[in-house]
């Protein structure tokens, strides 16, 4: 297992991760087709490559294994008022039972226990009645609300989320040209995110056939996106910073299928970060303490939070988008690759007017990059 050079201090600090970016680098709508988005390649010490999303089959060799998160975002905003006629809007963050989810409440400072909610159905559905909430309990790690729905028995909040909710772009998302499905990864098949998997945005069904007759095979895992992925560090020393627990699944076939992969000389690449946090998560509980010989699946929460100096067990090579400074998953990419380095990266990739974050472009992190 390959490690790279022990991380300093520096590494630690909170403001080591900030760097400035023109904000008319933050990209506000896709491109269309998807796979035009442009590809930073980073394949070795010294070279550098700029092309496009649909070049990533000649940077990858048959028998390497892409592993997507195939999590699909669900409709989590939702608009309504307090009993006392104020307006406010909610975020579903995760389920805590079977009509009670923890929500991101705005305003949400004075929004007391027992306070009642209405929420409102899209426009086109104005005949349909209020969604009732009450708030049962407050979360001191997020400052969220838990909020009770009120509904009949035989019936869940995820059915109505259709009628009443709204998928939920990110915040330096202002304009409105993208449109819902521009949000979700042709592969989104599970619904729990609260936020896109935004490295897998670029992929096309074509592309994916094309890589898959290339022999580079494909896997996927599931992480729901939640307030751990993009809540602000906070804590001057990063290494005290709480991850917030997200919910993932590894089944045995992906594990079966990287263990292949590994035996056969081919590189486990991650598509996206929340990618990168499902098979470390699921390989620090497997390989935490001794266990059977075949790999369960591994179905639970992680609030795994990776930074320079981490151990990595699984992935080897990573695509990703252009990450927030001060982010948690700024920390993570620099985990892979060395702070200082993906920070002179990302100066190149300003000035070659890359996009930035959620529907920016990509960037390719092949293995060799890593060994020093």
């Amino acid at each position: 297992m390959h490690h790279d050079t022990d991380p300093s201090d520096r590494d630690y600090s909170l403001d080591a991760y900030n760097y400035h970016l023109p904000e008319e680098r933050i990209a506000q709508a896709p491109v269309t087709p998807r796979d035009s988005s442009r590809l930073f390649v980073v394949d070795s010490q010294s070279a550098r490559h700029h092309g496009h999303f649909r070049d990533l089959p000649q940077w990858l060799q048959p028998g390497d294994l892409l592993v997507l998160n195939n999590t699909r975002v669900i409709p989590a905003r939702l608009y309504g008022k307090k009993s006392t006629g104020t307006s406010m809007e909610a975020l579903l963050l995760e389920k805590c039972d079977r009509n009670s989810w923890l929500s991101l409440v705005k305003p949400g400072r004075r929004l007391k226990v027992g306070a009642d909610i209405e929420f409102i159905p899209h426009g086109d559905k104005a005949e349909l009645p209020t969604l009732k909430a009450r708030v049962t309990g407050v979360d001191e790690a997020t400052g969220g609300r838990v909020l009770e729905f009120e509904l009949p028995a035989e019936e869940t909040l995820e059915e109505k989320l259709e009628d009443y909710g709204h998928i939920p772009f990110p915040p330096y998302v202002t304009s409105r040209a993208a449109t819902d499905d521009q949000y979700q990864t042709v592969y989104a098949r599970s619904p729990g995110s609260v936020a896109a998997p935004t490295a897998g945005l670029h992929f096309t069904p074509r592309l994916l056939a094309e890589l898959e007759q290339l022999g580079i095979e494909q896997t996927t895992v599931t992480l729901h996106v939640g307030v751990g992925t993009f809540r602000p560090v906070e804590t001057e020393d990063i290494r005290t910073h709480q991850m917030h627990q997200e919910w993932l699944e590894v089944s045995a076939e992906t594990w079966q299928k990287i263990e292949e992969t590994k035996e056969r000389g081919g590189r486990i690449i991650a598509v996206g970060t929340t990618s990168v946090r499902s098979l470390e998560g699921a390989a620090h509980w497997w390989f935490s303490e001794p266990r059977t010989v075949v790999f369960p699946g591994f179905y639970g929460k992680t609030n795994l939070f990776i930074y320079p100096g981490y151990h990595w067990q699984i992935v080897e090579g990573l695509i990703t988008n252009f990450h927030l400074p001060r982010s948690s998953l700024l920390m993570l990419v620099s985990a892979l690759i060395g702070r200082d380095r993906l920070l002179e990266l990302y100066e190149e990739a300003i000035a070659k007017e890359y996009r930035f974050y959620s529907f920016g472009d990509a960037m390719l992190i092949l293995p060799q990059f890593r060994d020093r």
